[in-house]
């Protein structure tokens, strides 16, 4: 019996509304059940969306330099469970190995480059036409970020795609609902549970 997964949703592990479920089969094994998936709804997504503008609201008061060490940390995670995660996209989605660990070390790359521009978050000082006056631009949080990837470029490269929407949010103090897909769940699973981990 395969294992069945849920969503992650202010901080806690829920069944999608509905209590609806699919396998996620491996191409090359019909018979290889990756696991069970929440078969997720509208109101699966607004209750994901609730719970990151609720985040948001303590998220934005972290500084950018702690919430970029979130990021790296983050992409410290993926390091440590490559391997792990390039077999588990090769059973997932029949891509080659080193194709699938190519694809966790692009998301590698992006969260440690990205985990710097927590340190880069510079405002910007305009020159002002009156006397004695000078213009000031600062950098605030904006609030809960959608990223939606194109299919076809999510299912070939699902942590090449995914971790430099994630990673560009964070230190910039976003919030992002995270959905998982009916055609590669088992690659975004850790994700949630990664970034909880890391400090988000």
């Amino acid at each position: 019996m395969a294992h069945v997964y849920q969503n992650y949703v202010g901080g806690e592990w829920i069944a999608a509304a509905s209590g609806r479920t699919f396998d996620d089969v491996n191409p090359a094994d019909r018979g290889d059940v990756l696991g069970g998936f929440p078969r997720s709804e509208s109101t699966d997504v607004d209750r994901a969306v609730q719970a990151a503008q609720e985040g948001f609201a303590r998220w934005r008061r972290v500084p950018a330099p702690r919430r970029a060490e979130v990021v790296l940390r983050a992409g410290q995670i993926l390091r440590q469970r490559k391997e792990e995660l390039g077999r588990l996209m090769t059973r997932e989605m029949g891509k080659v190995l080193a194709e699938a660990l190519g694809d966790v070390q692009e998301g590698i790359d992006t969260a440690e480059y990205m985990a710097g521009e927590g340190r880069r978050l510079f405002g910007v000082q305009a020159p002002c036409e009156l006397p004695q006056k000078f213009g000031v631009a600062i950098r605030v949080p904006v609030g809960v970020v959608a990223a939606i990837t194109p299919g076809i470029s999510r299912w070939r490269f699902p942590r090449g795609r995914s971790c430099p929407r994630s990673s560009a949010a964070t230190p910039s103090s976003s919030s992002r609902p995270r959905t998982r897909r009916s055609w590669r769940p088992g690659s975004s699973r850790s994700s949630p549970r990664r970034g909880s981990r890391a400090g988000c």
